[in-house]
């Protein structure tokens, strides 16, 4: 009887060695033959902003590189979740790939309790197509040169001492910068990063922390003064402006990042394939030089940098959140 259960015990481990061998071939041969047909690439926001630009450019190198269209959809809404949301529900087979940023995922995750998805559970982490710092603006005037004059003067003003935002990764961004600082300042809501720097410009508000597009041009202009960039590092596109650890605030380095992702469950041997196929293409240096013309840090690190950036960033995001009490409605 011992040994008549031995034997099918040791048949019956046979078979599903077997038939995990069978699958690891036929994920093997489907990886070879893979792409040969369209892949899908969804972005979370409208056309001409800054994630569908690179969506078309790094999709228009990947599919130079795999021989396959690569077709950009967008999916705008609900600040990038509607997309998310869209590609989770998806076949998990590398035909949909999708372009997210920071604000869909780590800020998402920090800020809503009730988020329908996790950005590195229910999805694999491809590579990080640029990452870019925020920039600290106050007025163009002689009262306020540095951030620790603008410091000091919100702390002897607490009543002209607001700031304009416009989505949660600035709110989350000045309100870290407030303790670190000590520095009061009432928040105000505006619809875009554009519509927040003009209002520096115009003295609606006395600051704010957004990111480079809508705010070098102003400053260019002599109608607002950066005063700093997030981080340890100076912006190669403002070398003239301190970073925030050299202003004397070295934990405001909270910086923004766009990166490309599949959904979990898609096969090792094809994500794998996605992921060098997608690193070659943010290699090429016709793509890095078209994303320093966006001002932004050209990415292409591996998956698993990157998931540890977005875990890492969560918990940042969560901590502000938490310690200055901040509620966000989805």
């Amino acid at each position: 009887m011992v040994d008549f259960r031995r034997t099918m015990l040791t048949a019956g481990l046979a078979a599903l060695a077997a038939i995990a061998a069978g699958a690891a071939g036929a994920q093997g041969d489907n990886a070879a033959n893979f792409p040969n047909r369209p892949i899908h690439l969804i972005v979370g926001f409208a056309a001409g902003g800054g994630n569908d630009l690179f969506a078309r450019l790094v999709g228009q190198k990947l599919s130079e590189n795999i021989g396959q269209p690569v077709i950009v959809e967008n999916k705008p809404g609900a600040g990038g979740r509607i997309a998310v949301e869209y590609v989770k529900g998806q076949p998990a087979d590398g035909y949909t790939l999708m372009v997210a940023a920071s604000g869909q995922m780590a800020v998402a995750a920090a800020i809503y309790p009730k988020l329908s998805y996790h950005p590195t559970r229910d999805f694999l982490p491809l590579t990080m197509i640029a990452s870019f710092p925020l920039i600290l603006a106050g007025p163009a005037n002689d009262a306020i040169n540095s951030v620790k004059e603008l410091v000091a003067y919100g702390k002897a003003n607490p009543d002209k001492s607001n700031y304009a935002t416009s989505s949660p990764a600035f709110t989350i961004t000045t309100e870290l910068f407030k303790l670190k600082t000590g520095m009061p300042a009432v928040a105000v809501p505006y619809k875009s990063s554009n519509e927040m720097m003009l209002s520096v410009a115009g003295g609606n508000t006395l600051f704010s922390i957004a990111d480079g597009p809508p705010t070098v041009p102003l400053m260019q202009g002599g109608k607002i003064r950066a005063l700093a960039v997030t981080g340890s590092e100076r912006s190669s596109e403002l070398p003239n402006v301190p970073s925030m650890a050299e202003a004397g605030y070295p934990e405001v380095n909270i910086g923004l990042w766009s990166g490309l992702f599949v959904a979990a469950g898609t096969p090792p041997p094809i994500a794998d394939k996605l992921g060098t196929q997608l690193r070659r293409a943010l290699a090429d240096a016709g793509v890095r030089e078209k994303l320093k013309t966006m001002a932004v840090n050209p990415g292409g690190g591996s998956g698993e940098e990157f998931r540890n950036k977005i875990d890492a960033d969560i918990r940042v995001f969560a901590d502000v959140v938490k310690a200055a009490n901040l509620k966000f409605e989805e």
